[in-house]
């Protein structure tokens, strides 16, 4: 069993960020397209909620994997937490989060997340987290202890969790239903084919799984994923992966443009157009999923509070019929 403490340790800055990518050749970086591009953050705003994240010691995906979106997400005082620590055992070839053996779990971060959830007047949150591996539950218990803190101090606040794949750990998934989020998001992130290649730490088969699981548990709660293209996928494998989610009862769809990291990441086979987004967009609506956010900058959490209501409403009009 790992140990629970009462803090954790942030001076990593010292340590190769990706230790186990410094062998591997560099990647081309391509040049990104004109419609790709965002604009730099650093409005009032946005320093205010860097600071409500920094005074409760918490981590976001947001800073840690390098999203484009931060600077208008933080702006309006938008962030996705990222519990359980900052390093990842996984090594996936797109993620930009810090590999390596992580920390013991912080036994205050529950509580220091629905504080930060409260002081930034979140009506909707994502929950996401790295990969731990070491874990027994692969994290399963403290994700279902940050619910319940949000749940108690910011009862109006709808809850996303954005899971890992909680590999081999046997009734981790029910761990995380039972704590009742609004909406439970697990990425395939690419297309079986480059599973290897891209997500070699994981198994399609057995994410496709666990969101199937998600809808026999429990049908009323939504369930979602998402994709990355621009990895050298080809269209008909983008559309057997629809399918395959909504033969899994997926509600919510994503899908958005792979941005390369750093040289030492998997490099960008090429940039997917505007209209080609579009076009997925409507095959995914033609195959039944609920609601579909596809463009270059869709990400997983990006307007995640305003989906949430235009998911639930399509939900209603649905059963209305």
């Amino acid at each position: 069993m790992v140990t629970i403490l009462d803090t954790v340790s942030r001076s990593k800055e010292d340590r190769p960020r990706h230790p186990e990518k410094q062998g591997r050749p560099d990647t081309p970086l391509v040049r990104k397209p004109e419609w790709i591009r965002v604009k730099a953050p650093g409005s009032p705003a946005y320093n205010e909620t860097r600071r409500i994240i920094r005074d409760n010691n918490l981590h976001t995906v947001c800073e840690e994997a390098g999203c484009p979106n931060i600077g208008e997400c933080w702006s309006k005082r938008h962030a996705t937490m990222m519990i359980m620590g900052d390093t990842c055992t996984r090594a996936c070839a797109f993620c930009n989060v810090r590999t390596g053996q992580p920390d013991a779990l912080d036994g205050q971060e529950p509580e220091n997340v629905a504080r930060a959830v409260e002081t930034l007047g979140l009506k909707h949150v994502v929950i996401t987290s790295v990969d731990r591996d070491d874990l027994d539950d692969g994290g399963a218990g403290h994700f279902a202890a940050v619910i319940t803190e949000i749940r108690n101090r910011s009862p109006e606040t709808t809850i996303e969790v954005l899971t890992p794949d909680f590999l081999r750990k046997d009734g981790a998934i029910d761990t995380v239903i039972d704590a009742r989020p609004d909406v439970f998001n697990h990425n395939l992130e690419t297309v079986p084919s480059l599973y290897l290649s891209i997500r070699p730490g994981a198994r399609y088969f057995h994410s496709l799984r666990l969101l199937q699981q998600v809808k026999e548990r429990d049908a009323s709660m939504f369930t979602k994923s998402g994709i990355m293209v621009g990895l050298g996928e080809e269209r008909h494998e983008v559309l057997q992966v629809m399918d395959d989610l909504r033969s899994a009862g997926v509600d919510f769809l994503t899908i958005g443009q792979y941005l390369q990291p750093t040289r030492k990441h998997a490099a960008v086979a090429r940039f997917v157009t505007p209209d080609e987004f579009k076009a997925y967009e409507r095959m995914a609506y033609g195959k039944g999923f609920l609601l579909v956010s596809s463009s270059p900058l869709t990400r997983s959490s990006y307007h995640a509070d305003e989906d949430f209501v235009r998911l639930r409403d399509a939900r209603n009009a649905a059963l209305a019929k």
